[in-house]
């Protein structure tokens, strides 16, 4: 289902404080959408919907917190009824080594935020959109499922099993009128990827990266890859031989490791 002819969609999004959500916020807004934003940053969340447009309500909240989301959810659908659209955007980045005792703590963060943020997010809605026999499920993991990186478990890892949820989310909802969306960004200009100090190949800022992934949504995609040119370098990716991907990538760039998570 696409939203870009509805006279007034009514759309949830997490992760909204910031970096993409805070752009699809905008994006959204400036379509006269009613907005539900959801982010742990309340102050910034705030800030953001003092700017937009329209109407929209804000829930400072961690996505780890089911009871949390699934009360903003019901508040959301009591104010503005059931919505559009919901978008899965929350998501943490940080560089990890097994190796090292001290990143359990981070390894588990990431996977919880990253994943079961996901679930968290879209079960306060499935019940009230299968009633309605409408609604898109829109989840954003990475180009960083497709192959395990080096310092990176955690975050790989995360997003092959958003991937993998998404996939079967999506058959789980097929024909009752629920649509699953997986969008598989490439490299964001947020400030998760500006402790990055490797190239970062096919970079997009932030609006531009919303821009292109609301177009994926408005065609009704089930899948796509943002930007077009790392769809192309996940399906080489996929390709590699073991052998030749350990060769290629074991001294790639590292994510900077927080013990703060």
């Amino acid at each position: 289902m696409s939203v870009s002819g509805a006279a007034a969609p009514v759309i949830f999004i997490t992760g909204a404080s910031s970096g993409l959500g805070a752009a699809l916020a905008r994006h959204y807004a400036a379509r006269g959408a009613v907005l539900g934003l959801a982010a742990r940053r309340g102050a910034a969340l705030e800030a953001l919907a003092a700017e937009l447009p329209g109407t929209c309500f804000t829930y400072p909240l961690d996505v780890t917190d089911a009871a949390a989301l699934a009360a903003a959810g019901a508040d959301f659908i009591s104010r503005a009824g059931v919505p559009d659209l919901v978008i899965a955007n929350a998501g943490i980045s940080v560089g990890t080594l097994t190796e090292e005792r001290a990143d359990l703590t981070a390894f588990s963060r990431v996977m919880v935020v990253n994943v079961l943020g996901v679930v968290h997010t879209f079960q306060p809605f499935i019940a009230a959109m299968k009633s309605l026999k409408r609604g898109r499920l829109v989840g954003i993991g990475s180009v960083a499922g497709v192959r395990g990186m080096p310092g990176a478990g955690a975050y790989c890892a995360s997003k092959a099993a958003v991937s993998a949820y998404l996939e079967s989310l999506r058959v789980e909802l097929h024909g009752c009128g629920i649509a699953v969306t997986t969008i598989l960004p490439g490299y964001i200009a947020t400030p998760m990827t500006a402790v990055n100090k490797y190239p970062m190949p096919f970079l997009l800022p932030a609006d531009v990266a919303a821009q292109r992934i609301i177009r994926q949504i408005d065609r009704g995609v089930g899948y796509a890859v943002v930007p077009w040119q790392m769809a192309i370098v996940a399906k080489l990716l996929r390709l590699l031989p073991n052998p030749l991907f350990d060769s290629l990538f074991s001294r790639a760039g590292r994510k900077p490791r927080d013990l703060t998570l």
